[in-house]
């Protein structure tokens, strides 16, 4: 199965862990040569970061692109007023799941709820979300379902909006479910390498 495959990779890949500002920080590095950033609330064990990265053609790390979490902004310093101004307007699509649930926030969106449209394109392994007045667009996947090859169900999907935020469910398959049980029995077995601040960075 796709999904025991996946916990394979997870577990033959170098960890590291650090604790630190309420956070469990783990680091892998897989044969392959990627690298996979997650961060956990020590508390309730919730996935509040997952980023990954690889090396490019000439052997360097690329940046870092953001699976799960507040997504990376540009340096201040490069970019003008105007522009800073422009952006803070514009929408910010990030996801935040929840225990039971993928989820996905849209800022910035000041439209009524019966503007928008979400649905799924199973040929495609996406979601779509649209709007009647054609003024937002946006077609994302779900990697972890691509992950475990796993069919989209429509039924699993639902949005709301509130405060110029579009906030769409996902619920989580009984698959995946699972298997983040079992990844946390393995991530609880390593030792932490400090209980400080830091970047995550396997040796």
């Amino acid at each position: 199965m796709a999904g025991d495959n996946w916990l394979a990779q997870l577990r033959s890949a170098r960890k590291t862990a650090l604790l630190g500002d309420g956070k469990r920080k783990i680091h892998y590095l897989f044969d392959n040569g990627k690298e996979m950033a997650e961060e956990y609330d020590m508390k309730t064990n919730q996935l509040l970061l997952r980023k990954w990265r690889e090396k490019n053609a000439l052997g360097a790390y690329g940046s870092w692109q953001v699976e799960v979490g507040e997504p990376t902004m540009p340096a201040v310093g490069t970019l003008d007023r105007e522009l800073i101004k422009e952006s803070s307007t514009n929408p910010v699509f990030m996801r935040k799941d929840t225990k039971n649930s993928f989820q996905w926030r849209i800022r910035n969106l000041p439209y009524p709820k019966d503007v928008y449209s979400v649905s799924v394109e199973k040929d495609q392994r996406s979601c779509v979300i649209h709007t009647t007045n054609k003024k937002y667009y946006k077609k994302f996947s779900i990697p972890d379902l691509d992950r475990f090859q796993l069919p989209l169900d429509c039924s699993a999907l639902s949005f709301t909006h509130a405060n110029n935020t579009l906030i769409i469910t996902y619920q989580k398959p009984p698959e995946i479910l699972a298997a983040e049980e079992e990844l946390q029995k393995e991530l609880n077995k390593i030792k932490a390498a400090n209980d400080g601040d830091g970047e995550c960075k396997t040796q």
